[in-house]
């Protein structure tokens, strides 16, 4: 039964997105936040169908961590569903990616233009310093950067390095720093075709005041989310014993 309604919802998917990709066409040559009413539409009917066709709800805990204005969202990575969920959490991010995304025809079209801060991960140095001048960019425009410090997607319980590049971001933005704690790879996995029913966290734990220097600062943002994490993968595991 899981793989018949995963199915579903992947058919959903590529319909949904095939239709909306065409009507949105204008978009292309319309301002930038003519964009964002239109992402908040396609991730409606996804996160719509991922309830009603897979069975996959979620929920977010600590939203009164999410202060207006701007800020950095520094989150733990297990699936595709942190990747575009914070479209709705914040209104107006601006992710921090690979370029290489931006190559896709048509997805690449419209990601671009939600104006995130796409990065060459191979320029080394130079790359550091676009990312923190787009992210500058986006803190002056009052908006949310939303950076995974692993750099990629991570399996439950996988542990990886904590890239440098968020230390960065703190270091010259001089905003909170929000760690967010989840648990979605249990029900979304990175590499996997099912989508698993139940009830996926996200937690917003307590915003890390700008002032600490930077190895302070890497320790304290691992340890919360890694800690918080584990905990919501023992209880996702307790409530779905089929996890």
């Amino acid at each position: 039964m899981t793989a018949f309604r995963s199915a579903l919802f992947i058919v959903f998917i590529w319909i949904w997105t095939f239709v909306l990709s065409i009507l949105y066409l204008p978009l292309l040559v319309m301002p930038r936040k003519a964009m964002l009413p239109a992402v908040r539409l396609w991730l409606g009917g996804v996160l719509g169908a991922l309830r009603v066709l897979a069975g996959l709800s979620w929920e977010l805990r600590g939203r009164e961590n999410l202060p207006a204005g701007p800020l950095i969202i520094a989150s733990k990575h297990q699936s595709a569903f942190e990747t575009f969920v914070f479209h709705l959490l914040l209104g107006d991010p601006a992710y921090i990616l690979k370029r290489e995304l931006l190559w896709i025809p048509f997805f690449g079209w419209y990601l671009g233009k939600t104006g995130v801060i796409a990065i060459d991960r191979s320029a080394g140095t130079k790359a550091l310093k676009a990312m923190v001048k787009g992210a500058e960019e986006a803190v002056a425009d009052n908006r949310a950067v939303v950076i995974f410090p692993e750099g990629t997607r991570a399996a439950p319980g996988a542990k990886l390095p904590y890239h440098s590049g968020v230390a960065m971001l703190y270091g010259a933005l001089k905003v909170p720093v929000v760690p967010i704690a989840l648990n979605s790879g249990l029900f979304w996995r990175r590499r996997g075709f099912a989508k698993k029913p139940g009830t996926l966290t996200l937690e917003a734990l307590e915003p890390i005041a700008p002032g600490m220097d930077r190895k302070t600062f890497m320790v304290e943002l691992e340890n919360r989310i890694e800690a918080a994490t584990d905990r919501l993968i023992a209880e996702a595991r307790e409530r779905h014993p089929g996890l």
